[in-house]
């Protein structure tokens, strides 16, 4: 199978890591804690791209190339809610909430914005200010009256794995760091990655993002002929696998860049605290490894090397 991303996306994936780092890179979202201009100077980074041209339920090119720019968005920690705004309907951001603790990320931008929790049921939040949690800067508290209407499942999955390219863009920088980190960092009169435990913790976080990229490559090119369970499992499957992956790989960042890891002044702080929202929201991997049980028992959940799984006799 090949798994190679055609050239022309790779390169549309180049020019936004060139343009994404005009703007700061990482840094530009610490910065943007405190000034809100710098999250209008990512958006119109955003407008420069094209992205908001793209119509991600049109057809596998733009989906792709959304994908890319999603995960080149979670690399530099961009402070803007592209998924949320690309999934946009009628106008109003579409955001993933879970109903018994409702929170939106970037929810205090102006504009409408359109609730959904993973079954599809639509809300229409009531918006409070900005927390200032540090695990989740933009984070901010919603209030729902009950359900009036629902939101398609194609929605719903593409947001959960439009997430997960972002999800996978931040691990994939944050490993890049902690990579370099230890090839240059001299303990005991040689670098960290002379040590046998080193290389192996970073072979781990290596091959668990290797696997998370190729997972989602998998998931964005699924047939349209597929039918919509399969995808709704898949969709699960991906964001459990990219919630999982994230916390091994944090973790493993934060041990080898020791209190490093934990300042501002490294990527990999920056990196972990801005996606969060997304490794926590709608729901972390244990609740979304509960739901994907009745996938599994009827039969709709699909892995990269099996056959769906069929109901016993």
């Amino acid at each position: 199978m090949k798994t190679t991303l055609p050239q022309d996306i790779s390169d549309f994936a180049a020019v936004a890591a060139k343009r994404f780092d005009r703007l700061g890179g990482p840094q530009a979202a610490v910065r943007a804690e405190t000034d809100d201009s710098v999250r209008d100077a990512a958006r119109a980074a955003l407008g420069e791209l094209g992205a908001f041209e793209l119509d991600v339920r049109s057809g596998p090119d733009d989906l792709l190339a959304t994908a890319v720019l999603c995960q080149t968005a979670g690399a530099h920690a961009l402070p803007y809610p592209l998924v949320e705004e690309l999934l946009a309907i009628e106008g109003a951001r579409l955001a993933l909430i879970n109903p018994e603790a409702p929170r939106i990320d970037h929810g205090d931008l102006p504009g409408d914005w359109t609730a959904a929790d993973l079954d599809g049921n639509r809300y229409r939040p009531q918006l409070g200010s900005r927390t200032g949690a540090k695990l989740g800067p933009f984070l901010v508290p919603a209030s729902l009256g009950g359900p009036d209407g629902t939101v398609p499942a194609a929605d719903v999955n593409l947001h959960l794995v439009l997430g997960s390219w972002r999800i996978l863009g931040a691990m994939q920088q944050s490993l890049r760091v902690v990579t370099d980190h230890v090839q240059a960092r001299i303990q005991f009169g040689k670098p960290l990655a002379d040590f046998q435990a080193v290389r192996f913790a970073v072979a781990d976080a290596a091959v668990a993002v290797r696997g998370l990229h190729e997972l989602a490559k998998y998931t964005i090119c699924r047939p349209e002929s597929a039918p919509p369970q399969v995808h709704s499992a898949d969709a699960l499957v991906l964001r459990f696998k990219a919630t999982d992956t994230a916390r091994q790989v944090l973790r493993t960042s934060h041990q080898l860049l020791g209190a490093l890891g934990f300042c501002d002044e490294s990527d990999v702080s920056v990196l972990d605290r801005h996606t969060q929202p997304l490794i926590r929201h709608p729901l972390g991997a244990e609740a979304l490894g509960l739901r994907l049980i009745s996938d599994v028992r009827d039969g709709s959940l699909e892995t990269l090397f099996s056959e769906p799984v069929a109901e016993p006799a």
